[in-house]
């Protein structure tokens, strides 16, 4: 018979009083690091979120268009000095049923109504010439505050008449808006020609405009009115 193999009866060596004592206190410093880890961590995530319930609604927004502003006069700016014209540049990399999309989604955004009050012209102008604003130059601002000082930010014993320059570019820019506008301007206030062939439902031309804008805003109600009146179907 083969000689079965004899199981080890050497007992596990007994820790000493000393060595369970220090992998005690081993585990109560990790223990403590880990706790003081954790309470820091909380701390940090307590105050960055009492910084995000102070920021405005929109913030992330915000911070998306100035990235894309940002970005967007980086790449201009780039075209600019290889000669290139950057609208040009920029249509190319867009497929035409994205511009068609994004058209779309201007002229939703911002409808043209027709002129309605002078008020309403002058508030959709403004809004326009906001919106075309370029961005800051700010290469161009720490310039001028270098240059003029203490009487950068003015003040009542300041005087500043005569001391700013303006941009030849700046100048060439607000001449070609201006006549921009004076071309549009030119163009929708021209007199309409008489259509010989169009209904007469007025009696002179301040009753005409009338009855343009009452259409304008209530056309589409009283279609049906009109039809019934003209077949003389109407109750």
């Amino acid at each position: 018979m083969s000689a079965q193999p004899k199981e080890s009866t050497t007992a596990p060596k007994e820790l000493s009083f000393a060595e369970k004592q220090a992998e005690r206190m081993k585990r109560l410093r990790s223990l403590h690091t880990a706790r003081n880890e954790a309470r820091t961590h909380n701390h940090q995530e307590v105050v960055a979120e009492e910084a995000r319930n102070k920021l405005p609604p929109n913030y992330e927004a915000k911070r998306r268009q100035a990235e894309w502003l940002l970005d967007d006069q980086a790449k201009r700016q780039e075209a600019e000095k290889a000669g290139k014209d950057y609208d040009r540049v920029k249509l190319l990399n867009i497929s035409a049923v994205e511009a068609e999309r994004l058209e779309r989604k201007k002229k939703k955004k911002n409808p043209d109504e027709g002129f309605s009050t002078y008020e309403q012209a002058t508030v959709r102008q403004y809004n326009r010439l906001v919106k075309n604003m370029p961005t800051a130059d700010m290469e161009q601002y720490e310039k001028q505050k270098k240059k003029y000082g203490d009487a950068f930010y003015g003040g009542p014993n300041v005087i500043i008449h005569g001391m700013h320059e303006d941009r030849r570019e700046a100048v060439d820019k607000m001449v070609d808006d201006l006549e921009g506008q004076i071309a549009k301007r030119a163009r929708y206030s021209r007199r309409r020609t008489h259509n010989d062939d169009a209904d007469i439902d007025y009696i002179n031309e301040r009753n005409a405009k009338f009855n343009k804008k009452l259409e304008r805003f209530y056309g589409e109600h009283t279609a049906e009115i009109k039809q019934n009146l003209e077949r003389g179907t109407a109750i």
